[in-house]
């Protein structure tokens, strides 16, 4: 089984310089690794070429962001097993062995996320991804391990296998054929819960998405966009609308698009009484662009099985913050 380990770049020599060591060290036996360049202007790829020859570059024409940055690349590059990996990942010896023999035990997973815990404390999980990923009703995300902004802290409660809904672009492994099955990322995206969508996809043709705790990464988030840039919560916002869309069974669809518009209401106004009215107008953004791509992404489901994957969970907005319920294993 080949495997490739592909890592975006855009301008971001000196996250590479700290975190390739770590890739090469584990993996290269193991692995192809490749730069996946988003024609960086930071001197990135010479820095490369200098000081990790063995690592192949692909460059892409232009900075497409995450989703077209990857459907370029992986036109270029030839395994069974892609390994979508952030520039800021610190991996962790033997991390490829439990995936690997996951992919290999069971031809119906296409999908593996290991556990991602948080680079600048260890004790804690990431808030990427986590345990691995799910959505509630009103199509939310969150993790085990991380609700909103409360992180967990890892005491092996999530050392296990186990399936998952959604599993993080901060390391991603997905199966060559499936990727490229379903025409890589919606390039509409650009950034942020594109991979959501990806694996909400993959299930929607019968196949699994899975959590693997015994293989571990390290993860810095936030090294391209941080939390507190608006850009971030327009690009959130706006892309789990467009999930909802694109994804959500039809008998849900208008009762979840209006409750999320309303719950969107309520964070836009929690925003400006926290005095950060700049995140308030990036939700407007959101809005605004959702409703100019709504009959677009209503005509992207005409690609959908009949019978979409849907995750039950009850309003994680509601157990969260009017429950106070914190930690994954509380909620219903």
């Amino acid at each position: 089984m080949k495997i490739a380990i592909i890592i975006l770049n855009w301008n971001g020599q000196k996250l590479l310089a700290k975190f390739l060591p770590s890739v090469v060290n584990f993996s290269s036996q193991k692995a192809d690794i490749y730069i996946a360049d988003n024609a960086s202007t930071d001197g990135s790829i010479a820095y490369v070429q200098e000081f990790f020859p063995a690592i192949k570059i692909v460059e892409n024409a232009t900075n497409g962001g995450y989703a077209k940055g990857y459907n370029d690349a992986l036109q270029m590059i030839q395994a069974d097993i892609y390994c979508l990996l952030n520039s800021d990942v610190e991996v962790t010896e033997n991390w490829l062995d439990p995936i690997l023999k996951v992919f290999k035990a069971d031809e119906k997973t296409a999908i593996i996320q290991p556990k991602l815990l948080d680079f600048k404390d260890k004790t804690k999980f990431e808030y990427a991804g986590a345990g691995g990923g799910f959505v509630d009703l009103y199509g939310y995300p969150f993790c085990r391990g991380r609700i909103f902004n409360h992180l967990e802290t890892d005491q092996g409660q999530f050392n296990d296998e186990t399936d998952i809904f959604w599993a993080s672009g901060a390391c991603l492994f997905i199966r060559s054929k499936i990727y490229h099955q379903l025409e890589g990322f919606d390039e509409d995206y650009f950034a942020h819960q594109e991979e959501i969508d990806l694996c909400w996809r993959t299930q929607n043709i019968g196949y699994k998405v899975k959590y693997v705790g015994t293989a571990a990464v390290y993860h810095v988030g936030g090294a391209t966009l941080q939390e507190t840039n608006p850009q971030k919560t327009y690009l959130n916002f706006r892309n789990s609308l467009l999930n909802v869309v694109k994804n959500v069974p039809k008998k849900w669809l208008l009762f979840v698009v209006f409750s999320r518009l309303l719950l969107d209401g309520v964070a836009g106004v929690k925003f400006m009484i926290e005095l950060r009215p700049i995140h308030t107008w990036a939700i407007l953004k959101a809005h605004w662009n959702f409703y100019k791509n709504f009959y677009k992404f209503l005509k992207k489901r005409k690609k959908l099985s009949k019978k979409p994957a849907y995750n039950l969970y009850t309003s994680i907005v509601w157990q969260h913050f009017a429950l106070k319920r914190k930690v994954f294993n509380d909620l219903k």
